[in-house]
């Protein structure tokens, strides 16, 4: 994901400032592509969260996997109460940031919610994220890490 979003910073639910290449280095990266007012993403954020903490937040040794969050809401206000409300730890793109609307087109986003898997440079391992999550679980993850080409140790 450096290729993509290098030199960009993305934020945390609290609203603190991350480098993007540091947080993304080394890892599978989903980008959510969602909005609050949505009841599709209102039904599947909770499944994402559930499985980003068994990834992540109660794993052992965290899983390489992360997700970066990139808002259809209609404005920031909205963002934040979505992020807040529902959203596990993840990262995501600042609502300012037009670079959003460059990356609904590169991976040609047209219906919400969507997760996009990604390798680190940006190529798509999966444009089917949800589906998988919601028809395999845990098990999807496997697959990605082999596609995503990352030297990792993950044996989830």
């Amino acid at each position: 994901m450096v290729d993509v979003l290098g030199g960009r910073r993305l934020v945390t639910r609290e609203g603190a400032a991350v480098e993007a290449e540091a947080a993304l280095q080394n890892k599978v990266v989903a980008l959510y592509f969602a909005a609050g007012r949505c009841a599709p993403s209102r039904d599947f954020t909770p499944l994402l969260c559930d499985f980003y903490t068994a990834l992540v937040g109660e794993a052992r040794r965290p899983a390489p996997f992360e997700v970066v969050f990139v808002s259809a809401d209609g404005s920031a206000e909205e963002m934040l109460a979505f992020m807040h409300e529902l959203h596990g730890t993840w990262l995501a793109l600042p609502f300012h940031d037009p670079y959003r609307h460059e990356l609904r087109k590169r991976y040609n986003i047209t219906a919400i919610p969507k997760l996009v898997i990604v390798k680190q440079n940006g190529e798509v391992i999966t444009s089917k994220g949800r589906k998988q999550i919601r028809e395999r679980g845990l098990a999807c993850f496997r697959s990605w890490v082999e596609a995503a080409d990352i030297f990792q140790n993950f044996s989830g």
